[in-house]
C-alpha cells in the first residue's frame, strides 16, 4: 500500500528518471504533484506494473495530478555529462515546470543536487513507497518507452521496441553485427567484447 503523501498538508512533488541503465536512448523524468487523497489501485513501483496497466494509468495521473512535467535528456548530454548528472537535470527541469510550486519534494533514490528555494526527502526505492513517486515513475516509463518505440522503426534490427535500448542478448549481438547507431550512448560498455569473447 502506498503511502499518500510523505508531510500532511505540504504540496509534494515526486520524482524519478527511466532509462539510466540504457546503452540507447535518453534518460527521462518526471516530476508530479498528486492530489493528497489520489488513490488507484493499480498504481506502484512502473517496474512492478505491466505495460499494459502502465498505459492505463498514464492518463489517469496525466489528467488528475495537480501538476506534471516529463522531460527528455539525450544520450549526448549523457554523455557529456554522464548518466547520474543527466538523470538529476532532467529532475530539476521537470521541477521547473510544475505549477503549483511544490513545498516538498520526494525523490527516488539515494542522490539528489539540492534544488533551490525547496527541501527534499531523497528515499531509496521511493517509488514503491510513495504515491507521487510512483505516479512520476510511471510517466517517465511510458514516455520513455513511447519515444524508443519510434526509434525502433528508424533501427529495426535492435529491437528497441521490445528492450527500450537496454543492453539485452538481442541488442548486444545486434551492435556486434550491425555497429551503434547515433542514438547509442558512447560513454557506455555496450558488453560486446565479452560476447566476442564467447564466440572466439
Amino acid at each position: 500500500m502506498l503511502e499518500p503523501f510523505f508531510k500532511q498538508g505540504l504540496v509534494e512533488a515526486g520524482c524519478d528518471e527511466a532509462g539510466r541503465g540504457c546503452l540507447a536512448g535518453p534518460v527521462f523524468a518526471a516530476a508530479v504533484i498528486l492530489p493528497q487523497d489520489f488513490y488507484h489501485p493499480l498504481l506502484n513501483d512502473s517496474k512492478q506494473v505491466t505495460e499494459e496497466h502502465r498505459a492505463q494509468l498514464r492518463p489517469i495521473i496525466e489528467n488528475q495530478a495537480l501538476a506534471w512535467a516529463v522531460i527528455k535528456i539525450d544520450h549526448d548530454e549523457i554523455d557529456r555529462i554522464n548518466i547520474l548528472k543527466a538523470s538529476m537535470k532532467g529532475m530539476h527541469m521537470a521541477i521547473d515546470q510544475l505549477m503549483p510550486r511544490p513545498e516538498l519534494l520526494l525523490i527516488d533514490g539515494p542522490h539528489f543536487p539540492p534544488y533551490f528555494g525547496i527541501v527534499h526527502e531523497c528515499i531509496v526505492k521511493g517509488d514503491g513507497k510513495y504515491a507521487s513517486i510512483a505516479a512520476a515513475s510511471i510517466l517517465a516509463k511510458t514516455h520513455r518507452d513511447e519515444y524508443m518505440i519510434g526509434l525502433h522503426e528508424q533501427y529495426p534490427q535492435y529491437g528497441w521496441a521490445d528492450n527500450k535500448g537496454y543492453g539485452t542478448l538481442l541488442h548486444r549481438k545486434a551492435i556486434l553485427a550491425h555497429g551503434l547507431t547515433p542514438y547509442h550512448r558512447l560513454s557506455f560498455k555496450t558488453g560486446t567484447d565479452k560476447l566476442q569473447e564467447e564466440s572466439a
